[in-house]
């Protein structure tokens, strides 16, 4: 109960139960419209996701100080690549949530001359920007984790103690694909921090997919998307040591 306190006095933990929430009626709302009788529920499910929607716009806008701040940090990364992607990802986090607040304005009246179409559009895509340079950030992290659990198995496979007689090393590599996926699936498994990073990452980018047109999705996917992405970020806030480290 201490720790659930803690959690939701955060302003992130809030924002992450409240996002959770959203998306968790987006998905509800897909799933039961096709289903008659059903219009009741889908209609408090689309009301509840709209007041959550704007409920969450208030934790945000704040947030473009938070991105200012991550990007000062990503600057001082040792690593190039990682500096680079995140800098640059953290510039578009910036717009994105410069954009969001011009849209908050107009939502409570506070001015009218402003093209909302033309704001949103902005805002998927500079969020779309975002997701995408932390994704190529986080494929490099997956290539030096799956450098390095090669090399320690190399190493463990030069050793005959290792080896018990009558397992073949080369059974259990007899396909690249094979080979390959299990490198991935021994990585993530060592270093769970990239694996949520990926889980969130992944699940966020369909939205602003579809907003741009690049990818046409519908709500139920968008939903999945967004709740594995939720619940990837409550951990990460619950557990900040599951936060992917900049090094």
């Amino acid at each position: 109960m201490d720790a659930f306190t803690r959690f939701t006095n955060q302003i992130q933990g809030r924002d992450r139960l409240f996002r959770t929430t959203q998306y968790t009626c987006m998905l509800l709302r897909y799933l039961l419209e096709p289903r008659a009788g059903k219009e009741k529920v889908v209609m408090k499910l689309k009301k509840l996701e709209s007041s959550v929607s704007t409920g969450r716009t208030w934790f945000r806008l704040g947030n473009v100080v938070h991105a200012v701040q991550a990007t000062q940090q990503s600057i001082h990364a040792t690593d190039l690549v990682p500096r680079l992607c995140l800098t640059l990802a953290n510039l578009n986090r910036v717009v994105y949530f410069i954009c969001d607040t011009i849209l908050w304005v107009k939502s409570v009246g506070l001015a009218s001359g402003i093209n909302k179409e033309k704001w949103q559009m902005w805002a998927a895509r500079h969020y779309y920007y975002f997701l995408l340079l932390s994704l190529v950030r986080d494929l490099y992290e997956i290539s030096l984790q799956m450098e390095q659990v090669a090399h320690d198995r190399a190493k463990k496979e030069k050793s005959p103690s290792q080896n018990p007689p009558g397992h073949s090393v080369a059974d259990e590599e007899t396909e690249w694909l094979q080979s390959f996926l299990l490198l991935l699936f021994r990585s993530l498994k060592k270093h769970p921090p990239l694996l949520l990073d990926i889980v969130k990452n992944l699940g966020d980018i369909m939205n602003p997919l579809n907003q741009l047109g690049i990818y046409k999705s519908n709500p139920g996917i968008i939903g999945l998307g967004g709740l594995m992405s939720s619940i990837a970020g409550i951990i990460t806030v619950a557990y900040p040591q599951m936060r992917l480290k900049t090094h």
